[in-house]
């Protein structure tokens, strides 16, 4: 291509081409790109979209960024202006619930007297919303994009806390430019996200975390995966949602992922971590005010909650169903995590939110990744303890101490809170439906009761797929489930259901003494199961996985259960939960109660 001038400059800017995109093609760097930009005065101009369609003054003007030289619409003023960078687009994978986040900290902001101005780049969130902040500014969450902004407007501090992985990314390079990241520090954040650094500061703590490794290709994986022995967990470093996380078995799904799902490079690692089977996996949020002071002491660590899943370790925690207070760890096991918890978030040097995900085997207690950010339960414990969260966090990041806010001991509620997951697999015909290190939900609901089991069964009526108190349950369950079926089986019976399966899991059921009517499996004839869910004759499934694949018979069978709206688990700890949300409901029925009334 011809030599980079002003003029091509700025024809390619005019024609939408970041900095990055023109330092690629010209074989420079980004940072050279900006710096030519600026010592042209080639810098974007903002114009205003009116929210009121000029019918009265608009208060809350929507801007985006354009090259064509014409007026720049942005009102200037001395007030102090704090920007809270939001999630990006909504997708499979990117929460709502940051969004939650960064909405509070604009009110939270707006409280106490600054100017708040939001970037986001989803027109469809209540961020973007024309009450919400005080400026909108439509645009990328780039590097490029963001210090534009920050510099046209003067801003005294961004929040790159709320925004989930997204603007995470950006906080060094952005801090690098010159923005004041207020809250903690990027450098904080890089020892959370690099996999040395991490594993640096938990040896010092000695806080144990799951045998792991780093690869840069295929071979180093291979030799990682020796070492560590299957199963492992394998992802690509800084990812968002769990994309391209996968739980792998043998070498040749390593050398399949390693070739068709990631490029593994020195810069972009992939991580691979030991996988604990059938561990229970906590995460715990907890606001932060030590990095404020010389001495940690002099400030507060508060947890918000524990939160205990239902599924086993590997399921992502934005679709995993979870307990709050925690149902069935020890003392001994919260007291470990509450120190872990800590010990970190003063190593960290926290102001503001993080959060913590454990996995407990037995007694011993793993440390699997530590956010310094909002995590996507932060609403969720918000409602479930009656304390805005993310809007103390964000007072904290602005200078407030949880002292002043009065903010510095533990909530322990005297009433369980579940919250599962709304999943859009009826809008993917043929998707398998089961659960894993990669987030795939869309929503999550609440419920709330004195009893667990009927918070648990509030919780599926709430995701649209209410317990049934009678009928009959399909149960087909891998090798590896077979010896704890039975006593699930039974809890299903004493409740009065009928006992439907296929050849193994039949015969298990039969030599624990349970009746069972048999059915073909999908090959061997009819009527088998996906016949029986068509004509609603099954009010319950229970599925579990077999092996490292699962079977086309049995993806059929999940996906059947979908279609026609029946309840269906996928892991014997959820049939658990389910069989004794039915029993809770048959004992005594459940109440409704307004959130407020609990608080």
């Amino acid at each position: 291509m011809p030599p980079l001038n002003a003029e091509l400059l700025a024809k390619a800017k005019g024609l939408g081409f970041s900095d990055r995109q023109i330092a690629h093609l010209t074989s420079s760097t980004e940072d050279k790109i900006r710096a030519l930009r600026k010592k042209l005065g080639l810098v974007p101009s903002y114009r205003l979209v009116d929210t009121c369609a000029a019918e009265f003054e608009a208060y809350t003007p929507y801007y985006y960024s354009t090259y064509d030289r014409g007026d720049d619409e942005v009102k200037g003023n001395t007030a102090k202006k704090v920007m809270i960078l939001g999630g990006g687009p909504n997708r499979i994978g990117q929460g709502i619930e940051f969004d939650y986040c960064c909405v509070h900290a604009a009110f939270a902001l707006k409280e106490d007297g600054f100017e708040t101005i939001m970037v986001n780049s989803n027109p469809e969130t209540v961020s973007t919303d024309y009450d919400t902040s005080d400026k909108l500014f439509f645009e990328p969450l780039t590097l490029e994009d963001v210090l534009h902004i920050y510099e046209r407007e003067g801003c005294w501090g961004a929040i790159a806390q709320f925004g989930g992985q997204t603007p995470l990314n950006l906080a060094l390079g952005l801090q690098k430019n010159g923005v004041n990241i207020i809250g903690t520090s990027p450098q904080s954040i890089e020892i959370a996200e690099d996999r040395k650094l991490f594993a640096a500061m938990l040896d010092k703590l000695k806080i144990p975390q799951p045998p792991n490794g780093i690869a840069t290709n295929e071979i180093e994986a291979l030799a990682v995966a020796k070492k560590l022995d299957y199963p492992i967990l394998v992802r690509p470093s800084f990812v968002l949602g769990g994309r391209a996380m996968q739980i792998v078995y043998s070498d040749a799904e390593l050398q399949h992922y390693m070739r068709f799902a990631v490029e593994a490079s020195p810069e972009r690692p992939v991580l691979v971590d030991k996988f604990l089977e059938d561990a229970t996996e906590v995460d715990v949020d907890c606001i932060a005010d030590v990095g404020q002071f010389k001495n940690p002491d002099d400030g507060h660590i508060v947890i918000g909650a524990f939160l205990e899943h239902i599924e086993f370790a590997g399921v992502h925690s934005g679709d995993a169903a979870m307990v709050l207070p925690p149902h069935t760890l020890s003392k001994k096991v919260i007291e470990t995590i509450r120190d872990h918890t800590h010990a970190m978030a003063t190593e960290l040097k926290v102001i503001g939110l993080m959060n913590v995900q454990y996995a407990v085997k037995g007694e011993k207690v793993y440390v699997l990744e530590v956010n310094p950010r909002a995590s996507r339960t932060v609403p969720f414990v918000s409602k479930a303890i009656g304390v805005p969260l993310a809007k103390l966090a964000a007072k904290v990041m602005a200078g407030k101490t949880l002292k002043e806010l009065g903010f510095t001991k533990e909530i322990r509620p005297k009433y369980w809170a579940v919250k599962e997951s709304v999943f859009p697999f009826n809008r993917f015909h043929g998707q398998d439906i089961l659960l894993s290190p990669e987030m795939r939900s869309t929503g999550e609901v609440m419920g709330l009761d004195a009893d667990l089991g009927i918070a648990y069964a509030k919780s599926q009526m709430a995701a649209g797929s209410p317990l049934p108190l009678d009928g009959k349950v399909f149960i087909s369950v891998s090798d590896a489930h077979k010896k704890q079926v039975a006593a699930v089986a039974k809890q299903f019976a004493d409740l009065g259901f009928e006992l439907v399966s296929t050849g193994g899991t039949a015969a298990v059921l039969e030599k624990a003494g349970l009746k069972v009517q048999h059915i073909f499996k999908l090959a061997e004839g009819r009527p088998n199961a996906i016949d029986l869910l068509k004509n609603k004759e099954i009010q319950l499934v229970i599925n579990t996985p077999a092996g490292e694949s699962p079977r086309a018979d049995e993806v059929k069978i999940r996906t059947t259960a979908v279609y026609t709206n029946t309840p269906i688990m996928t892991t014997l700890s959820g049939a658990k939960a389910a069989a004794r949300g039915i029993a809770a409901l048959k004992k005594s029925g459940y109440g409704v109660q307004t959130l407020q009334e609990y608080h």
